[in-house]
């Protein structure tokens, strides 16, 4: 599994903006192979931001890469900052490949043993 995330700082009082430009803009990660999930996350709040996560999950790293170099992903970030700056700056990319995942099912079959 590789999780692929991008923090944003959003700039106080365009949270509910940066929230629907989310909620309404077309991924077109259905489109393509590995992808698992999505979710936008909110985070803490500092006085002059609110940090925000994107978070996707991916079978792999190669179908995580493959998803960047797509006409997938050309579309969908095709107006990436067109809007006014919601944000402080660019987002931070971190990138993770799983090392252990242990769902709910192993932990009870752990716990039974």
């Amino acid at each position: 599994m590789f999780i692929a995330m991008n923090r944003f700082k959003v700039l106080k009082g365009n949270e509910e903006a940066f929230e629907t430009l989310w909620k309404s803009r077309e991924t077109y990660l259905h489109e393509l192979p590995g992808f698992q999930q999505f979710a936008l996350l909110r985070g803490p709040e500092a006085e002059d931001h609110t940090l925000y996560s994107s978070h996707t999950v991916w079978q792999d790293r190669e179908t995580f890469t493959a998803w960047t170099q797509s006409e997938q992903f050309r579309k969908a970030h095709a107006r990436a900052g067109s809007n006014k700056p919601l944000h402080m700056g660019h987002p931070t990319f971190e990138g993770f490949e799983s090392v252990m995942i242990q769902t709910l099912e192993d932990s009870r079959r752990t716990a039974a043993e």
